[in-house]
């Protein structure tokens, strides 16, 4: 049985054309037609990843991503609207690691499902980064800093882990954009500067004065040189 995917969707017609494709191409898909439900299920079936739809009834899609970034780093791919870009850049904020708008391709739904997995799988092969006072074991994914566990999802380990082991080098947002998300991924400057806020809330000990993924004004961002 491959790896289960939580689907959360309050249209019965859309979460099944979901589950039938991914479950085509060898996932296990659990469906959740609301936000407690999904919560509830999210914490007995232990997905490897959730397809969670913005725009649910009660409980919303962004109060769940809020919720299950509290104590998981599953990665979390959002359904939006072509309407709702405010709550799509919200959902990146909170925690969402990539997004999808209606209508989508079955082809692009199956395509960034398995990005996620394979990016959060710890299929990196690079050495341990170590340097100013992080440990960046990309094999383990894992950050800690001064040997304290920092959490990060998916997309704030790729940004960190990218940046960290180019130390000095200024990386301009579209970039970013190419090695973080992917070459065939279309995001807005926003996407980037959300990640980096999410990743310097949780590593700084002052997010507005940055030590680690440090902004050049007018070129991107960079990881500084040690002794820098």
């Amino acid at each position: 049985m491959g790896q289960t995917i939580l689907v959360v969707e309050d249209d019965a017609r859309i979460a099944d054309v979901i589950a039938k494709n991914l479950e085509a191409v060898g996932f296990e898909c659990h469906q959740s037609p609301d936000g407690g439900r999904a919560l509830a299920d999210f914490a007995r079936l232990k997905p490897a990843l959730v397809v969670l739809d913005l725009g649910l009834p009660g409980l919303d899609g962004l109060e769940v991503t809020r919720r299950l970034r509290r104590d998981s780093d599953v990665p979390i791919l959002v359904v939006t609207a072509r309407t709702s870009e405010s709550d799509k850049l919200l959902g990146l904020e909170l925690g969402a690691d990539d997004y999808i708008t209606k209508p989508f391709s079955t082809a692009e739904l199956v395509a960034r499902v398995r990005a996620l997995l394979r990016r959060s799988g710890g299929t990196l092969t690079e050495r341990v980064t170590e340097t100013a006072g992080l440990r960046i074991d990309p094999g383990r994914r894992t950050v800690e800093r001064d040997g304290q566990p920092v959490p990060l999802t998916t997309l704030e380990f790729d940004l960190l882990h990218f940046l960290a082991t180019r130390p000095g080098r200024v990386f301009s947002r579209e970039a970013l954009m190419e090695h973080v998300w992917g070459s065939d991924r279309v995001v807005d400057d926003r996407s980037i500067d959300s990640l980096v806020s999410r990743v310097r809330r949780k590593l700084e000990t002052d997010p507005s004065k940055p030590r680690y993924v440090q902004t050049v004004w007018g070129a991107g961002y960079r990881f500084p040189e040690e002794g820098a």
